[in-house]
């Protein structure tokens, strides 16, 4: 009977220890293997957005200046009553995005001049003041409005690291000594007030973007995070310099470099360091960060030709990017685990210029014809993923995707083709994550083979598919 007790407790000490070498195991490595939130996984799967620039300076027939003497962080708008868009569509704005295959769509309540797109009752700068609607206008709600309408996710921008209104440069007021101290004091309170009001007034938010980063409250700027996370817990905060939710990859291009990473060594993206080697660090990510931030791609629309726009200027149709251009930006955004969010600029009017829109429409087309004709796809665990094809077939892409709600497992891979009796290699790579597209030359196969060759955890693929 003791020896039978005995057994039982010898067995009973096995179980313990498996358990805790297996199950204590995995749950170290979850930790270790960091994974999108809900907010995240949406924004990375949504790939295409749009940012709309709109500010007072739009109308005053002035080539637009972020800095200089006349630069427009630190000089105001002379007349307000500028602002006077008598043909404003939000509408017209989403269904141009909506046609070209966009998700999301951001809208700039406030940027540089401070002036703020919607009737806010703590910031007195705003259209309440216009001869425009008889002051009752409200461009956010329009825009969020006109989102909902066509199924497209609506963000909000609130520019406050710039107000040329109140004299804010880098988030500080101008001056010195106590005087300054109280108007930073108001400063502060008027954008927490601020970022309130755009949480709680237009209902659920995709992302709510803070240019340049919002600093840190311990450094003298608004406290705004814990107030989004308060009022909109599913929206993307990006961001400040306690957290980002993604992160900016290091150029206005429209593009990130490869490899890009979805994980960061820290929970925030910006500290002041503009060292090379921070970043490379925005660019590529870290494939060993604790934090999963993936990388955002931006670039204006009319960004060509020596041009760089992210405002309506007269004439510049010409600087609108070639279609050829837009979908290098889309290969090597997208294509390259980082979601796009592409500048647009409505004209005084209110009105996305057709030019815009039209080119807006090829680019959607094209991306649809590039991708809708699937030949063949697969999805798999395991080091090797074989995808068959029916018919010896010329493929030109090969469309890679990890399922990222287990995180980014992958760190190596070949792609190898099989025709003619042998199989070759004709791609490889790092990276994958929410997506990898290969552009190949035209290529004739029967057969492709996926073999991860470095991983961190066994390798779970959404997605293997040929075009």
């Amino acid at each position: 009977m003791i020896f039978k007790n005995d057994m039982k407790f010898r067995g009973l000490i096995l179980f313990l220890c498996v358990f805790y070498f297996t199950e204590g195991h995995t749950q170290k490595t979850t930790i270790e293997n960091p994974i999108p939130n809900k907010a995240q996984l949406a924004w990375q799967r949504a790939e295409l957005g749009a940012v709309f620039h709109y500010d007072l300076h739009v109308f005053d027939n002035k080539k637009y200046r972020q800095t200089g003497n006349s630069g427009n962080r630190t000089n105001p708008i002379a007349d307000y009553q500028v602002f006077n868009p008598q043909q404003l569509d939000t509408d017209q704005w989403i269904r141009a995005i909506k046609k070209a295959g966009f998700k999301f769509a951001i809208i700039t309540a406030t940027h540089e001049t401070g002036f703020a797109l919607y009737p806010s009752l703590v910031n007195p700068y705003n259209v309440r003041v216009l001869k425009w609607k008889d002051g009752k206008g409200d461009i956010v709600r329009d825009f969020v409005n006109s989102c909902r309408k066509y199924g497209i996710q609506p963000g909000i921008y609130v520019g406050i690291r710039w107000n040329s209104f109140f004299g804010v440069h880098d988030f500080k007021v101008n001056g010195t000594g106590t005087f300054q101290q109280k108007r930073q004091a108001y400063y502060n309170q008027m954008v927490e007030g601020m970022v309130k009001e755009l949480c709680t007034q237009y209902g659920p938010l995709f992302e709510i973007w803070f240019d340049g980063g919002a600093s840190h409250p311990d450094l003298g700027a608004p406290d705004v995070l814990p107030i989004v996370k308060k009022y909109q817990p599913d929206c993307l905060f990006y961001h400040n310099n306690q957290l980002a939710e993604a992160r900016w990859g290091g150029s206005e291009s429209g593009t990130v470099p490869y490899p890009c990473w979805a994980t960061f060594p820290t929970p925030y993206s910006h500290t002041g360091d503009t060292t090379t080697d921070h970043i490379y660090l925005l660019k590529h990510g870290d494939p060993n960060g604790k934090y999963w931030m993936p990388a955002m791609s931006d670039a204006p629309l009319r960004g060509y030709n020596g041009r760089h726009e992210w405002f309506w200027e007269p004439g510049d149709e010409k600087h609108i990017f070639p279609l050829e251009k837009l979908m290098h930006m889309y290969y090597n955004s997208v294509g390259h685990n980082s979601t796009l969010i592409m500048g647009l600029t409505p004209d005084p009017q209110g009105l996305l210029p057709q030019a815009d829109v039209k080119r807006l429409e090829e680019w959607g087309a094209a991306i649809k014809k590039t991708f809708s004709n699937q030949i063949a796809s697969t999805a798999g665990k395991g080091d090797r993923i074989l995808l068959s094809l029916e018919n010896s077939t010329i493929i030109e892409n090969i469309v890679l995707q990890e399922d990222i709600t287990l995180g980014q497992r992958v760190r190596a891979y070949n792609i190898q083709a099989y025709s003619n009796g042998q199989w070759r290699t004709i791609a490889n790579g790092q990276s994958i994550g929410h997506k990898r597209i290969h552009k190949i030359d035209p290529t004739e196969v029967e057969q492709l083979r996926l073999e991860i060759t470095e991983k961190t955890l066994p390798p779970v693929m959404e997605r293997f598919s040929v075009y």
